[in-house]
């Protein structure tokens, strides 16, 4: 067995021996003591020590252009947190993601990692903090009060945009869908029982519409979590920064990010608020909820495939059953509908952690995060996942969708302005007595030719508005 080695490091509780190759500290030794918890370190959301080392680079850029730092150590900083951006040491973020204290071990797990990294890069060994120390040079001008909640806006950011992208993906799944199925009759339902006819087209085209509308809510939503606190230090009254430091390490996060952040204009407001995290959570929740729907709906609609419904066909994905030779479940949808169980479930705890803040500090940011960024990124997943393996192979089955048109009862109500109300009743009290379809009792009763009844059952009439339909036939006749 390889012996491992150690240096030592001391923090306020005393001397630990920390793994000499490890880039974190004994903070971060601490931490990883203390919160066995979900054994999910924050390495699994590698936007969040992006966003971290971007933090760190700009309040070290700050920090030197007030004169605060030398330009020796700003530049070892700077190249270690660039590392860092660029997907280097993110296996030395080790707390986990649900800790107390209010993201203060992130922070130092973020601090030392930095530190180490600038040591070596100066030509020192890790743990010589004398020469660049990991709160002193590395955490300057800082707290974790404003650099957590910083850290976590910035990287629900670029995780939004990434899920409007795939929502945007999915919508054109289902519009591809609009197009091919607009000539497929259907019956329409309401309460699950025959409504009006309607084409597949239509169905579709809701789903396409909802997510094109959840689009602009999420871009909305995230207009909100540009307003940053950092400059705030402990409580927002800016101890121990310079008064120009707040204006000036925003706009050089800035242009280390490209995202347009803006420092809040009462900073004790803002280490204290989580209501921009609330509210992406509440739109997070309400996509979730819609796409769910759109799920239960594509579950009803493949049921069978011949006892149930059997009006589409989802791409078969894997054999359904241990036991039922043959069986092929809808397991897209199933799995996307777990997603939106977990995302509402994420809603719920991100409230309470918000509502339970006090005073100036809300300290339980990091079940936000964890919560938050699960929503975004799973509802991500679950939108690409449900285009590429089940909208996009999707089927109609055609003649079983006309012939569930011409034998429903609700036929009639299509019916009604050609044959008149009382005929339509009559057809319809028949139709429910004998089991006879409505399509064939108009034609025995002599209520309309067989022409005019296929005439009047496809699909551009029986779809839309009447008098669109009056108009355009008019327009027709005009013109010819």
């Amino acid at each position: 067995m390889e012996k491992i080695s150690y240096r030592s490091e001391h923090d306020l509780l005393g001397n630990r021996d920390v793994p000499v190759d490890a880039y974190y500290g004994v903070h971060t030794l601490r931490a990883l003591e203390n919160f066995p918890i979900t054994g999910t370190a924050i390495s699994i959301y590698p936007d969040l020590i992006r966003a971290l080392a971007s933090i760190k680079l700009a309040a070290a850029r700050a920090n030197n252009k007030l004169g605060l730092l030398d330009q020796k150590r700003t530049d070892a900083i700077i190249q270690a947190c660039e590392e860092v951006r660029a997907g280097k040491l993110h296996d030395q973020f080790v707390v986990d993601a649900i800790q107390g204290g209010a993201g203060t071990s992130t922070n130092m797990n973020a601090n030392e990692v930095i530190a180490n990294r600038a040591l070596e890069l100066l030509g020192h060994h890790k743990g010589e903090y004398q020469y660049l120390h990991p709160n002193e040079h590395v955490n300057m001008s800082q707290s974790t009060n404003d650099v957590y909640p910083t850290a976590l806006k910035l990287a629900a950011y670029s995780g939004v945009f990434r899920l409007v992208e795939a929502m945007a993906y999915l919508r054109r799944a289902c519009e591809q869908k609009v197009q091919e199925f607009s000539d497929v009759l259907k019956m329409g339902r309401t309460q699950l029982q025959d409504a009006v006819p309607m084409t597949l087209g239509q169905e579709f085209s809701t789903y396409a519409v909802m997510l094109a509308e959840d689009e602009d809510r999420l871009k909305e939503a995230a207009l909100l979590i540009r307003e940053i606190n950092l400059g705030a230090t402990a409580i927002g009254t800016g101890i121990n920064v310079e008064p120009e430091y707040p204006e000036l390490v925003c706009r050089i996060l800035y242009e280390v990010t490209g995202i347009p952040v803006t420092t809040s204009p009462n900073l004790v407001e803002a280490t204290q608020d989580c209501g921009g995290f609330v509210q992406l959570s509440g739109v997070l929740k309400r996509i979730a909820v819609k796409i769910s729907k759109v799920c239960n709906d594509l579950r009803l609609l493949s049921s069978g495939p011949r006892a149930g419904l059997g009006e589409i066909n989802l791409p078969p994905r894997q054999a359904g059953s241990s036991i039922m030779p043959g069986k092929v479940n809808p397991v897209i949808p199933e799995v996307v509908n777990q997603i939106a169980f977990e995302v509402i479930g994420n809603d719920v705890t991100i409230s309470l952690a918000a509502e339970a803040g006090q005073l100036q500090l809300n300290a339980f940011e990091p079940i936000i995060a964890h919560s938050l960024f699960k929503s975004v990124n799973h509802l991500r997943q679950g939108c690409l996942t449900l285009a590429d393996r089940c909208i996009s192979g999707i089927t109609a089955n055609r003649e079983k969708l006309r012939a569930s048109v011409q034998n429903s009862i609700g036929l009639v109500t299509a019916l009604n302005p050609y044959i008149g109300y009382e005929h339509a009743t009559a057809v319809a009290a028949e139709a429910l007595t004998t089991g006879g379809s409505v399509y064939d009792i108009v034609l025995a009763k002599g209520l309309l030719s067989k022409e005019q009844l296929d005439d009047i059952l496809r699909p551009e009439v029986l779809t839309k508005p009447r008098h669109l339909i009056l108009a355009a036939a008019d327009s027709e006749a005009r013109s010819s």
